[in-house]
């Protein structure tokens, strides 16, 4: 740098000189900057709006909600104990060797239903049949000293009333035949014995059922009470099923019990939908399980299908009692508030909260009071559904307003009586409600 004010500046190369700050470049980007920025803020702006309007609408009119509907009829509702249970069959019998020997014919095949009697595994005789022929031998030749020694007694007393003989011949003659005696006695046990053993190697079927997998084969050596069956048979029909109830019914169950009333058991699948059988109580245990607080009962069905099949896991409703002329709603009508149920009447296109009291579930119906039969109530759309809100009742495919109707009787449990209904209001559509057992 030239510090003599008097001396000019030294020139400088092109090159060599800094650029000129530009301006118009930074305005631009600041232009840029502001309009995104609002661009983004108007945005905003409307979406908040959006929101806070949608916020200010008025929700309490409930104008124009679509619903479904349902109509509370007078019936008959049954009251069930649920429980879980296992299908145990009344005979299994596990088939052991009561005598050793080789396995020379296996006569079933597996899965077969056998009836009592027919024959199963034969085991070879032989051995046991030659030594039953020795004991029949020997009582044969038993029997005849026995009778020999008879009649030679009967001579001795013709001479020894004649004076013939002396009383001391008399008495050993009749000590001889009551040695003969059990001498015959004991050969008759030993020829019975013998005679079951060889009854052993022929073993048949002792119940009516079916048969498991085959667990010997012809050529194999079984022992006598040896741990391992020969087969396994299990009673088809009938058949029981063993549940659990709650020691609270009990009281409730034995009062029906005791007037003589033959309850009905139901047994449905694992999902709780499908009813497999139907039969009836025959047993209590003697005990309550102080650890669970149950007892165990035991239900007899005729199971002629074959649909319970041993070991099966089953749900089991038991109709302890019926409950006639009461009210019945569908169970999806039914609301909650913390402890308070309710539904909503409909009456004149306005849906009207009404409290009620539940009582017993059967299926998808359930017995309330607080209401009275034949009034329509609410059986969808909940979540728009307010007090004193403006309904649409939903039209079905044939343009008439589906209120649909329930049971007003429950039919007997294992008949084929289809369920009663109440008639719906003038210009409705009858419907018959789809009934399910509820899950135990």
């Amino acid at each position: 740098m030239n510090t003599n004010p008097n001396q000019p500046d030294p020139i400088v190369a092109p090159d060599h000189r800094l650029p000129a700050p530009t301006h118009r470049h930074a305005i631009v980007k600041i232009l840029v900057t502001i309009l995104v920025l609002g661009g983004f803020a108007l945005v905003f702006f409307l979406v908040m709006r959006s929101k806070s309007s949608e916020t200010k609408k008025p929700s309490t009119s409930g104008e124009g909600v679509t619903i479904t509907a349902a109509q509370s009829t007078t019936g008959d509702v049954g009251v069930y104990v649920q429980a879980i249970g296992t299908v145990t069959p009344v005979y299994t019998d596990s088939i052991i060797s009561q005598v050793s020997g080789i396995v020379t014919d296996v006569r079933f095949k597996e899965g077969q239903i056998v009836q009592k009697g027919d024959p199963l595994v034969e085991i070879d005789p032989r051995p046991y049949e030659a030594t039953l022929l020795a004991a029949q031998g020997a009582l044969e030749r038993d029997q005849n000293l026995l009778a020999q020694a008879e009649m030679d007694l009967q001579r001795y007393r013709v001479a020894w009333a004649r004076n013939a003989i002396q009383k001391q011949t008399l008495d050993d003659q009749e000590k001889l035949v009551l040695q003969d005696q059990g001498s015959v006695k004991n050969d008759t046990g030993t020829r019975d014995y013998d005679q079951i053993q060889v009854d052993y190697c022929h073993i048949i079927a002792p119940i009516t059922g079916r048969v498991g997998l085959r667990l010997v084969d012809p050529g194999n050596i079984v022992q006598a009470n040896g741990t391992t069956p020969l087969a396994v048979i299990t009673q088809l029909s009938p058949t029981t099923v063993v549940f659990i109830i709650p020691e609270d019914n009990i009281d409730m169950v034995e009062s029906h019990r005791k007037d003589g009333q033959k309850l009905p058991v139901d047994a449905l699948d694992r999902t709780g939908l499908t009813k497999i059988s139907t039969g009836q109580l025959i047993a209590l245990d003697n005990q309550i399980d102080t650890t669970t607080g149950t007892v165990k009962a035991r239900a007899l069905f005729p199971n002629t299908d074959g649909k319970l099949f041993p070991n099966q896991f089953v749900n089991v409703r038991l109709l302890v009692t019926t409950l006639h002329g009461v009210t019945l709603v569908p169970s999806s009508a039914i609301q909650h508030n913390g402890q308070t149920a309710f539904v909503y009447v409909i009456q004149n296109k306005t849906a009207h909260m009404q409290t009620i009291t539940a009582g017993v579930t059967d299926g998808s119906v359930t017995e309330v009071q607080g209401i009275e039969s034949g009034d329509v109530v609410a059986n969808s759309g909940f979540e728009k559904l307010q007090d004193k809100a403006k309904v649409t009742i939903a039209r079905s495919p044939g343009g008439h307003g589906d209120a649909t109707t329930i049971p007003t009787s429950r039919p007997a449990i294992g008949s084929n009586e289809e369920p009663t209904t109440r008639a719906a209001p003038p210009g409705t559509h009858r419907h018959h409600a789809t009934t399910r057992s509820d899950q135990p």
